[in-house]
Order: structure tokens, then sequence, then C-alpha cells
């Protein structure tokens, strides 16, 4: 047995996502044999990666069919997220992969969403930022459970941070109840700040939750940095599938990869007869999806421990994270993840893992 026979053996593995061979994609790291035993890494594209055990069972089968015993193989399953890059465009040092949470419409749960997929992809292992972008109606400090400004040093910004998210809003810089009555420049002036003057430090992950529609806030974070993708957040009936559509199409005009829809407010189970109800209607933001080719995320049920967690600042996904709806944004996030880094390897050519 010796190195070169694994990497054959590894050379038959595809990754799910991107098609190609995880030694090509130079995916397998740390190979070490001693007599008949083998230890060695899968270096994933994200250390939230949906497929991680259908690999890993690849992997060991391809192993065993070149000799290995299956008790002798020790694979060590990480990820790290590849930096995606656009020519023309620089985000913020130190973070690889920013993505922006949209919806055409308010009063649809998308800060819920964001706040919530943020908190998922922390838990699988991420180093995750969350950027409220609404700076005319911030809600972010709310649900992540603090509202206090936060500290500056050497005239930068320290990101707040909890449940593992650094993060920074207009909420921690005025009083709750001051309005912020800007024009569009201002607005454009805080989101660049936001993005220069914060120290972000190293981050996989940077969701930024935009403000609803296709303005201003969306033009700025499009046009400035590098976008891994964008998520649309929509709610099942006809009113908020229609702006849906255009939140699809803004990014499609602004070159920008859509990762998917979320739908959400799907559905409501009564907790006392346990009976479903279709409230804003059921599989309009799936049929939208297929009609506007782009992928569907998932459905997340209307929910009062999530309702309850926004307004507590104590988010689902933290403080029940075994919960059926935790789950569901886990996948979701899972999925966003995955969609993010088949975008980045797209645009980086050649690919490269280092």
């Amino acid at each position: 047995m010796n190195v070169e026979k694994v990497k054959q053996a590894l050379s038959k593995v595809n990754d799910p996502e991107l098609q190609k061979d995880l030694v090509s994609l130079n995916m397998v790291r740390d190979i070490k044999i001693d007599g008949d035993k083998l230890s060695l890494t899968i270096m994933l594209t994200t250390p939230a990666c949906p497929l991680k055990g259908v690999i890993e069972e690849e992997c060991k089968t391809a192993l065993i069919g070149v000799g290995f015993k299956a008790e002798n193989i020790k694979i060590n399953m990480a990820g790290e997220v590849r930096q995606h890059n656009i020519a023309g465009k620089e985000g913020p040092k130190g973070i690889n992969q920013i993505i922006a949470i949209s919806s055409g419409k308010g009063g649809v749960g998308k800060t819920t969403v964001s706040v919530n997929i943020a908190i998922a992809l922390s838990q699988m292992g991420a180093k995750v930022g969350l950027l409220d972008a609404d700076i005319t109606g911030p809600n972010i400090p709310i649900m992540m459970g603090s509202q206090e400004p936060p500290k500056v040093e050497n005239g930068k910004i320290l990101p707040k941070e909890n449940y593992g998210i650094k993060y920074i809003s207009m909420g921690v810089l005025v009083p709750p109840d001051q309005p912020v009555v800007w024009r569009g420049p201002m607005l454009d002036g805080v989101i660049k700040q936001f993005l220069r003057d914060v120290i972000w430090g190293e981050l996989d992950y940077l969701i930024v939750d935009l403000p609803p529609g296709t303005g201003d806030a969306q033009l700025t974070i499009c046009q400035t940095v590098p976008l891994a993708g964008g998520v649309i957040v929509t709610t099942p009936q006809d009113v908020a599938l229609l702006d849906s559509k255009k939140s699809v199409n803004m990014f499609k005009q602004m070159k920008v990869p859509i990762l998917g829809i979320v739908e959400n407010m799907s559905f409501f189970i009564c907790p006392k007869c346990n009976e479903r109800s279709e409230i804003f209607s059921y599989g309009g933001g799936e049929s939208a999806a297929k009609n506007l080719s782009v992928p569907f995320l998932g459905r997340i049920p209307i929910e009062l421990e999530v309702r309850i967690g926004g307004d507590s600042g104590k988010p689902i996904t933290n403080t029940n994270p075994n919960h059926p709806i935790s789950k569901i944004f886990k996948d979701v996030a899972s999925q966003i993840a995955a969609s993010a880094s088949v975008t980045t390897f797209n645009i980086k050519q050649p690919v490269s893992a280092c």
C-alpha cells in the first residue's frame, strides 16, 4: 500500500456538487499509511457540506476496493471555505464568501431566516458574520439579543458578537425609537462603512440581510462586493411571490448567482389538535423556483417558538437546536453553503483548494 494507490482509488470519487474528483480538487490531504492502517483528511469546500456522510462512505468503499480493511481506515472530514473573487470587486479582507438574503416585500420573515441561517452555519463549524443592511428598519439586534452600542478600536468598529456570530446594524448605533430618515446616498455610505470600517476578522461567510425590495441597498451590495450568491425569502401567497420574482430578476440583472428560494410561513400545525392549516396558501415558493429555473431550498412552517425566539433575542436554532424547525434551518443553510461553493469554483480558475 502506498500514497499513490490511495490517490488512485479516491480519484474515482466525485464531489457530488462540483462533479469533479476529490484528488483533482485537492481535497485529499495528510495521507498516512502505517502498515495496513490508513488515515487521511478530506477537505470539503465548506464545513456545512450537506453530503459529507455520502462522500465519506464513497471514500471508504473506494479504499476497501483496493485492499484496505474498513476497520483500519480513519477519515477526518473537514472543511474550508474558498474565497469568492470577482474581477473589479473587492470584499472586506479576511471574508471568504458574502451571501445576500433578500425579499421582494416586507413581512415575509427574511431577517428571521437570516439570523437562523447564520447560527446554523456557525453550529456546523463555519465562522460567520451578519450585516444588517436594512438601515432604516434594523431588526437584527433585537433577534440577536443585544442593542448595546459596539466598541470602537483605532477608529474602527468592533462588531457585536452573540451565539458565535459577529454582527453589525444601525440598530446598535442609534436609540431604538429614533428613526433613520435618510436619502439614498447616505444609506449607500453607511453600508459601505459597515463593509470597510468594521473589524470583521477572519470569516467563512458574511450574511447580508437586505431590506425589502430592489432599491439602493441592493444596488450597493451587488455593485460593491463579490457576492457568492443571493437567496430570496418569500411566503406562498401570490403577492409575495410576485415580488420575489422581481428579486430573482434583480440578481440576474446584476449578474449575481441565485442560490435559491426559501418558502417561509409555509403552513401551520395547531399545537392542540395537530391540524395543518395553509394560512398563506402552499407550494408557491417551489412553483416560483421551478418557473424561474432556480433552486428551491425548503419550506419553513409557522412556529410559535420561532416568533418567541425572535422577539426575545434567543433564536430557535440556538436555544433548541434539535427542534424540527432548527433542523430545517440547518438543511437550508447546508444547501446555501453547497451552492455558494459551486458558484465560487465556477468563477475561480484554475480550481485550487489552497
